[in-house]
């Protein structure tokens, strides 16, 4: 990290030199992602970090999953630049051990985790995104064992007034449109609108990332990646109101080496999803309820080669989610609800699947004295051949006056998705270097407790979080010989595969410091700047090194910063990652030790700050880097575009 540190320093000597003397932005922000309840982020007891949707338009990113990689303590392993596929990781877990929700609904895919990042909604409707660090089966269920990524929409957060009610401040409209062009046949669109009458309120968004340049092994790849949607809020009267949202979302890439390590793999791949949401909230006094559903459709097509048979998968994810909210007192609040999920799955290669699951859960919320916050909570997990299983979790939170003391401490679960079980089972041959799924794999099981402390001041805030998990019968890939195969009738004798297994024991170990540190330096001058740092170490039981949990970063800094003055801005995201080197001498690929990567844009904006031009370089360093084995990220690329926006 030596040669790069002094690169960091300089970017960020210059923009702390300025004289600071105001706060813009909240460092302890309302949050709903740790109980489903509007809270401040200092009484959940959790580490949770919270970016603005606006930061979409301000930052060097292009895609969700670009933004997410800035994120203080937020691993993103991309396979694909822009939005073509990117595995995310939280304290050092796989990427299936994360969870992602869309306004309160869970959208992981029941086919793989490697889709999670494909989240249908259009950057310009995103009001906030909140990271919840660690354990959260307690609410959420399955998955949520890292963590938990929780987009929240414009529409759906929008504080509506019904007809009877005085109107006039809830009146907003807002339209943006961005277009950009750049090396390697770069074109992207990123257009946007909000509008907000009274008991209405709608939005809608488009997002298309292009290219048809991009180095490959030995050729040039390409990806169409598009995402469109719209919702809509109405308050039906003062007390009930409607939200709707519908998106759509096709990724189209060059997948090489994405999925194995075959020097035979010239993979292409095609993922098509459809999202619909419905939710009736009711809110009167102290008593507020919800009912929430969802259906996700997911067609993927992938070609491992010219010569071999497309993979054809389609999966459903349908869902009902209840929930009951009851504020006894001031200081004291009750969570109950219901969540149904049916996942099902048709596909020539992992052959046709369906699974129900349901589940009730309870979080209490108690607020001892002036300081001192407790916050339960159980979950009844009840799963389809598998059977029920009891989820707890506590929360404690103690804030006084400047400093926050945390802890939390639970039990998760997580089980195998259709890939993991079926991979590669109806393929009448499947060649050396893939992966293969095993039926009969085990549910996850981990407890994880954590301890964290914040420091508030004016403009600075500082967190620290110590956190452990001891997980049993861990689910990832280690690589088998055909002799060692449980069912080998489609394999070649001569080969090795990635055989998906329960590991007996993997215990992770880590800390992380975030800083978040914000100012409105004048009326026309702001600074904004998060960083964070996550060191930690995975123990196996398993002597052989399996796939994913030795490709997590054991030392990872990433950072964002913003200044603006007048018309003109200024912003840089990096981060250093350092973990295990590997090597594929059959692709001549490596996975470095270590890199450091940087991004950086600048833009002027005139006439009233509606219209503006930017340049921009990712990768400044033109440094080469790969997250995972044989799939290498571009270098430095140089883009530049026009931005118009619109705020009423």
């Amino acid at each position: 990290m030596k040669n790069y540190l002094p690169k960091v320093l300089l970017v960020l000597s210059i923009l702390f030199s300025q004289n600071i003397i105001a706060q813009e932005i909240s460092l302890d922000p309302v949050t709903v992602t740790s109980s489903l309840t509007e809270k401040r982020a200092s009484e959940t007891g959790r580490n949770i970090a919270v970016i603005k949707g606006e930061y979409f338009q301000n930052l060097p990113v292009h895609s969700i999953d670009d933004l997410l990689r800035y994120v203080p303590g937020l691993e993103i392993q991309a396979r694909g630049p822009m939005g073509s596929q990117s595995d995310i990781v939280l304290r050092g877990g796989t990427f299936q051990q994360v969870l992602v929700v869309l306004d309160g609904l869970r959208l992981n895919d029941p086919n793989t985790g490697h889709f999670n990042s494909y989240i249908p909604i259009a950057s310009s409707e995103i009001e906030r995104i909140e990271v919840l660090k660690g354990a959260s089966s307690s609410i959420y269920g399955s998955e949520a064992v890292g963590g938990v990524v929780h987009v929240i929409s414009k529409a759906f957060a929008a504080k509506l007034k019904s007809g009877d009610q005085e109107a006039g401040s809830s009146n907003k409209a807002a339209l943006n449109l961005g277009l950009t062009g750049g090396e390697y046949g770069l074109r992207n669109a990123n257009v946007g609108a909000f509008v907000q009458r009274n008991k209405l309120a709608v939005s809608g968004g488009l997002v298309s990332n292009n290219a048809d340049g991009v180095q490959q092994r030995g050729s040039r790849g390409y990806f169409h990646n598009n995402t469109a949607s719209v919702s809509a809020n109405y308050a039906l009267s003062n007390d009930w109101n409607v939200a709707v949202r519908s998106s759509y979302d096709r990724r189209d890439f060059a997948a090489q080496n994405f999925y194995t390590t075959s020097i035979a793999d010239t993979a292409n791949e095609q993922v098509k999803t459809s999202w619909n949401q419905l939710k009736v909230g009711y809110k009167k006094g102290k008593s507020a309820f919800s009912l929430d559903g969802g259906y996700k459709y997911v067609k993927d097509q992938y070609l491992f080669n010219t010569r071999s048979i497309q993979n054809i998968s389609k999966s459903q994810l349908w869902q009902g989610l209840f929930t009951w909210q009851q504020t006894f007192t001031e200081n004291t609040t009750l969570v109950t609800g219901l969540n149904y999920q049916n996942k099902n799955i048709s596909s020539n290669d992992r052959g046709d699947h369906s699974i129900n699951q349901l589940a009730p859960f309870v979080s209490f919320s108690q607020r001892i004295g002036r300081y001192l916050t407790v916050s339960p909570s159980i979950r009844f997990d009840w799963r389809e051949r598998i059977g029920t299983e009891a989820v707890p979790q506590v929360n404690i939170s103690y804030k006084k006056d400047i400093l926050q003391i945390r802890g939390s401490a639970g039990k998760t679960i997580r089980d195998a998705d259709f890939t993991e079980r079926y991979n590669n089972y109806n393929k009448p041959i499947v060649t050396t270097g893939n992966k293969i799924g095993s039926p009969d794999l085990k549910a996850e099981r981990s407890f994880s407790y954590e301890a964290g402390a914040d420091l508030f001041l004016r403009d600075f805030k500082l967190s620290g979080t110590f956190f452990q998990r001891l997980q049993k019968d861990l689910i990832d890939y280690t690589n088998t010989p055909y002799a060692q195969m449980p069912r080998n009738e489609n394999l070649t004798p001569a080969g090795t595969y990635a055989l998906a297994k329960n590991i007996a024991t993997v215990n992770t170990t880590g800390f992380e410091v975030d800083v978040q540190y914000t100012r409105l330096i004048a009326e026309n001058q702001k600074l904004w700047l998060t960083a964070g740092f996550t060191q930690l170490s995975s123990e196996s039981s398993d002597v052989t090194p399996t796939f994913y949990i030795s490709s997590h970063a054991k030392l990872l800094t990433n950072f964002s910063v913003l200044y603006q003055y007048a018309g003109f801005s200024f912003s840089v995201n990096g981060l250093y990652k350092s973990r295990a080197k590997q090597e594929a001498t059959s692709l001549q690929a490596v996975v470095s030790k270590e890199y450091f990567v940087m991004n950086a844009k600048a833009e002027y904006a005139f006439l009233k700050k509606t219209l503006g031009i930017f340049v921009q370089a990712d990768n400044v360093f033109d440094k080469n880097y790969s997250d995972l084995l044989g799939s290498p990220m571009p270098g430095r690329w140089l883009m530049g575009g026009i931005r118009y926006s619109f705020v009423k």
